[in-house]
């Protein structure tokens, strides 16, 4: 079966309509024919090579390198010994983290839901040997400092309209030629209601239940996640009418999930007050919340770029300036136990949360 005819169906045996959210998932991630799980190349530096978009550890080990001080930091303070790296895409981080910080840590676990994600990870990893094991799901318990780069935009989101009387869901529906929006009636809000007519934004219930699910099972060590996005009042200004969803394909940005569906990216900027409320509610506490420039250079890739060779400064540049990665990328940290991580040292905007 295709994936569009893996949609179809479960348009047809939902009436005709199905919420984003589930649109979003069977695109990313149905078995074997989704974006995240076909076997197309994802992450890489240019198109020529059949990449879609690049991460920050492709554009620089000094993103790892910066990354690793930090989990160094936390694995001494807390005495956990395992990491736990959520949607290892390439590999590219978890080489750099292990190549960093050597015997310190005893497990890496990649918790990897892509087959052929997984098989080319395995593939970079195999010089570390029994250190690096694959799990299916999340452990039912975590003793572990916890990473994620670029995995909360990657889940799937809802959509909502506002028409300047109501707020209702956006769908999907067939078309002959495809695919075609369509909105319903519903009570479900954004966290602010500050739109005006047309606005179309996103809510993010699925990546909080994972924020929550996580929290619950941190019982020593810490969790940190790196991506795209904004505090709640920022996220929900009136002035972005058009939301935050975007696609990638072939390092190319469009805004339309409905045409080479299971052949492109589909992401959305990460509500980071959602994020922070969702560790709290367990009984979490918030490290910090900053730019991935600051934490970067709080964990000292300043110093680690001013040795390396001009071309290597050069893309490690791209990881803080602000026009590229540096103040779009956030980053936010928890954990059971309070302490000062470094990252968070100068430049923590935890207030504007």
């Amino acid at each position: 079966m295709t994936l569009d005819a893996l949609i179809r169906a479960e348009l047809q045996a939902a009436g005709g309509w199905l919420a984003f959210d589930r649109f979003m998932s069977l695109a990313l991630y149905a078995p074997g024919l989704g974006y995240y799980s076909g076997p197309q190349r994802k992450f890489g530096q240019m198109p020529g090579g059949g990449s879609d978009f690049v991460t920050a550890p492709e554009m620089s080990p000094l993103f790892g390198r910066a990354l690793a001080a930090q989990i160094r930091q936390a694995l001494e303070i807390t005495g956990v010994r395992t990491v736990v790296e959520f949607g290892a895409g390439s590999g590219a981080l978890a080489e750099q983290i292990l190549g960093a910080l050597g015997g310190l840590i005893e497990r890496y676990r990649i918790v990897e839901l892509s087959a052929d994600l997984r098989g080319r990870q395995q593939v970079r990893l195999a010089h570390f040997g029994r250190t690096i094991e694959w799990l299916d799901r999340l452990p039912d318990t975590l003793d572990a400092v916890v990473v994620g780069n670029e995995v909360l935009d990657a889940m799937p989101v809802q959509l909502l309209a506002f028409d300047g009387e109501a707020w209702r869901e956006r769908g999907v529906v067939a078309t002959p030629e495809g695919f075609a929006f369509a909105d319903r009636p519903t009570e479900l809000r954004p966290p602010l209601e500050r739109a005006v007519p047309g606005t179309v934004t996103e809510i993010h219930p699925q990546a909080e239940a994972f924020v929550t699910t996580v929290a619950e099972r941190l019982r020593r060590g810490a969790a940190f996640f790196i991506d795209y996005g904004f505090p709640e009042a920022e996220y929900y200004l009136p002035s972005r009418i058009g939301g935050t969803l975007m696609c990638h394909q072939g390092h190319r940005a469009d805004p339309d999930p409905l045409v080479a569906v299971g052949l492109k990216d589909i992401t959305a900027h990460v509500n980071f007050t959602g994020i922070a409320l969702a560790a709290q509610d367990t009984g979490q506490t918030v490290l910090g919340y900053t730019s991935q420039a600051h934490f970067l250079l709080n964990c000292g890739l300043d110093a680690w770029m001013a040795a390396a060779s001009l071309p290597d400064r050069a893309m490690a540049h791209r990881l803080i300036a602000e026009h590229e990665m540096g103040e779009l990328f956030k980053v936010i940290g928890f954990a059971p136990r309070e302490f000062d991580a470094i990252g968070f040292a100068r430049g923590d905007r935890t207030h504007t949360l």
